[in-house]
C-alpha cells in the first residue's frame, strides 16, 4: 500500500515507464522509422535473392496458406492463396485502407479541404503523373510492354518524407506540407489508374454484390453506426466481391475507407462536464485501504469513463490509429521483403540496361517526376493560381520534384500487375530493378539539391545580416560625428559664424540634438528627408 501513497500516475518506476511509453509512441508515429525498416527488408531480400538461398525464398513465395474442406460431397476442397498473394492482395488491402482513410481526412479536414492551398500540389501531382507516363510510352508505345505505363507515376510518401528528413534542419515547413499533399494526390490518381486499367475481365454479378455491400456500409454511416465491428465484417465481404469481380482487390480497402464515419458519437461540449463529474465520483468511491480489484463501484465508474473516452474519437481516427502501425511496421516491410527480391546475378546486364521497360521506368521516375512536378508548379505559380509554398524557392521545388521520383511501394505494386505472357516475370524483374535504381538516384539528387538550397539560403541570410550590421555601424559612426559638432554659437562667437552658416544653410539655427534626431529619422525613413515639417504633402525638392 506504500506505493499507492505516491503522487505519480504510474506505479513502479514511473519515470522509466513514461520514457519507454514516450519512445515507443514516437517510433510508432514516425514514418521515417517505418521507411528505414522497409528499406532494410528490401536490402535483405536483394541479398537473399542473389545468393544460394534464392530457391528457399521462391519456395516460401509460392507456398499455399489456407484451409481445406472434407465432407458434404467435397473432397479436399482447398481455399487459400500463396504467401505472395496473401501479402499483395490481402495484406496490402489494409495498406490501401489506411491510405484511403488519410485521403478522406485530408479532403474533409486537411490540406485538400482548401482548394486554393491544395491546388498547387494537386496540379504538381498531375504533372508528376503525366510526364512519367509520356516518357515511358516513348520507349514502349506500340509494344507488348506498353501496359507498364503506370509503374513510374507513383511517389512513395513514406520513403519521400523519410529521405526529406535526411536533409537536416532548415527544410521549410511549406515544402514538407507540399510534398505530403502531393503524395496524397498522387496516391489518388494511382488508385484510379489501378482500378481502371489493371483489373481482369469484370464479373458483373460479383461487382453488383460489391456495389450492394458498399451501399450498406454507406447506410450504416448515415444511420450513425460508430462501432468498428460492422465495418470490418462489411469490409471483408466487400473484398471478396471485389476480388472475384475482376477489379484489383486492394481497391476494396479504399472503398471501405470512404464509408467510415468521421464524426464522434459523443457530444464534445457535454463530455468535459460529464468527465469531471465522473472523475469526482470515482475519487469519492475509492477506498485507499482496500485492494482496487475488490472495489466494484470504483472500477465500474472508471470503466465507464474509459468506454466513453474511447468513443470520443471518431471511428475514422480510431481505425487509422489501430491499423496504421500494422501497415507501416508489418505489412509494408513484408511487401518489400517478398517483392524486392530481384535476382540479377544470372541476368545479362546489357540486356537489362537496354530494355525499353528498364529505360522507361528509370527515366520516367528520375527525369519525368521532377520535370512534371516543377513544370506544373511553375505554370500554377506564374499564372497566380496558387502561391509558392511558404519559405520555399525554386531550388526547393526542384529538390522536392526529385524526391517525387522515389517510387517504391506503389511502383512495385503496379509492376506486379502490368505484364502478362511468357516473359512477364522477366519484365517485372527489370521494372523492379529500374524502380530501385531510380528511387536511389532520385533520393540522392533530391537531398543534394535541397541541402544546396538550404546552404544558399543560409549564406544569403548571413550576407543580409552582415549588411545590416555594417549599416548600423555606419549610422553609429555618423551619430558620433554629428555629436562632435559644437552647439549653436553665442552672440560673442562671431568668428565661427561663417562655419555655422555652412552647416545649417538656410534652415536657420539648429542644435546638435535636432541634427541627430533628423539624421535618425532619415535613416529609418529615407523619404522623410524630402518631406516638409509644415506640410507633409509637399513634393520633394528638385535637384
Amino acid at each position: 500500500m506504500a506505493d499507492e501513497q505516491t503522487d505519480n500516475l504510474y506505479l513502479h518506476n514511473p519515470e522509466r515507464r513514461a520514457r519507454r511509453r514516450s519512445l515507443s509512441r514516437t517510433l510508432l508515429a514516425s514514418s521515417t522509422f517505418g521507411a528505414i525498416i522497409m528499406l532494410a527488408c528490401a536490402v535483405i531480400a536483394l541479398v537473399i535473392a542473389n545468393s544460394g538461398a534464392f530457391p528457399a525464398y521462391e519456395e516460401i513465395l509460392n507456398f499455399e496458406v489456407g484451409f481445406s474442406f472434407t465432407g458434404f460431397g467435397l473432397e479436399d476442397f482447398f481455399v487459400g492463396l500463396t504467401v505472395e498473394e496473401w501479402i499483395n492482395d490481402v495484406f496490402m488491402t489494409i495498406f490501401f485502407f489506411c491510405v484511403g482513410l488519410e485521403i478522406k481526412h485530408e479532403i474533409f479536414v486537411g490540406e485538400l479541404r482548401n482548394i486554393r492551398k491544395a491546388l498547387l500540389p494537386i496540379l504538381a501531382a498531375c504533372g508528376g503523373v503525366l510526364v512519367p507516363i509520356i516518357i515511358y510510352s516513348c520507349f514502349n508505345l506500340g509494344s507488348e510492354y506498353a501496359s507498364g505505363f503506370g509503374i513510374p507515376m507513383a511517389t512513395d510518401i513514406a520513403f519521400a518524407i523519410g529521405v526529406l528528413s535526411l536533409v537536416g534542419r532548415g527544410v521549410p515547413k511549406g515544402l514538407t506540407v507540399f510534398l505530403q499533399t502531393l503524395a496524397i494526390a498522387d496516391d489518388i490518381m494511382a488508385i484510379l489508374v489501378i482500378a481502371i486499367f489493371y483489373g481482369q475481365s469484370p464479373n458483373l454479378f460479383w461487382l453488383l454484390g460489391a456495389l450492394v455491400v458498399a451501399l450498406i456500409l454507406l447506410l450504416l454511416n448515415r444511420l450513425h453506426v460508430y462501432a468498428l465491428f460492422p465495418y470490418i465484417v462489411g469490409g471483408i465481404v466487400l473484398w471478396v466481391c471485389v476480388f472475384y469481380g475482376g477489379i484489383e482487390a486492394t481497391i476494396a480497402g479504399v472503398i471501405l475507407a470512404f464509408t467510415i464515419p468521421m464524426k464522434s458519437q459523443i457530444n464534445p461540449r457535454v463530455f468535459g462536464r460529464w468527465t469531471i463529474a465522473k472523475v469526482l465520483e470515482a475519487r469519492d468511491r475509492y477506498t485507499p485501504d482496500k485492494p482496487v480489484v475488490a472495489q466494484e463501484e470504483y472500477t465500474e465508474t472508471v470503466r465507464g469513463i474509459s468506454v466513453v473516452s474511447r468513443h470520443v474519437q471518431p471511428t475514422l481516427s480510431r481505425m487509422l490509429h489501430a491499423f496504421d502501425p500494422w501497415s507501416t511496421f508489418l505489412i509494408l516491410p513484408l511487401f518489400a521483403f517478398f517483392n524486392a527480391g530481384v535476382r540479377i546475378v544470372d541476368t545479362d546486364f546489357l540486356s537489362v540496361v537496354t530494355s525499353p521497360v528498364t529505360l522507361g521506368v528509370f527515366f520516367g521516375l528520375f527525369c519525368g517526376k521532377p520535370i512534371g512536378i516543377t513544370l506544373a508548379s511553375l505554370i500554377c505559380i506564374k499564372t497566380k493560381l496558387s502561391p509558392m509554398p511558404t519559405g520555399c524557392t525554386w531550388r526547393h521545388m526542384i529538390g522536392a520534384g526529385c524526391l517525387g521520383g522515389v517510387g517504391f511501394t506503389m511502383a512495385i505494386y503496379v509492376a506486379n500487375l502490368s505484364f502478362a505472357g511468357a516473359d512477364a516475370d522477366v519484365m517485372t524483374s527489370m521494372a523492379k530493378v529500374a524502380i530501385l535504381a531510380a528511387s536511389l538516384v532520385s533520393g540522392i539528387v533530391g537531398v543534394l539539391i535541397l541541402r544546396s538550397a538550404i546552404k544558399r539560403e543560409g549564406e544569403h541570410e548571413s550576407t543580409l545580416s552582415q549588411t545590416q550590421l555594417q549599416h548600423d555601424e555606419e549610422i553609429e559612426a555618423d551619430i558620433e560625428e554629428l555629436s562632435g559638432i559644437s552647439q549653436s554659437p553665442e552672440a560673442d562667437e562671431v568668428d565661427e559664424e561663417e562655419e555655422y552658416l555652412t552647416l545649417t544653410g538656410h534652415l536657420g539655427a539648429v542644435s546638435d540634438e535636432d541634427l541627430v534626431e533628423a539624421f535618425m529619422n532619415a535613416a529609418k525613413d529615407p523619404d522623410a528627408a524630402y518631406r516638409s515639417t509644415d506640410d507633409e504633402e509637399d513634393a520633394p525638392p528638385e535637384g
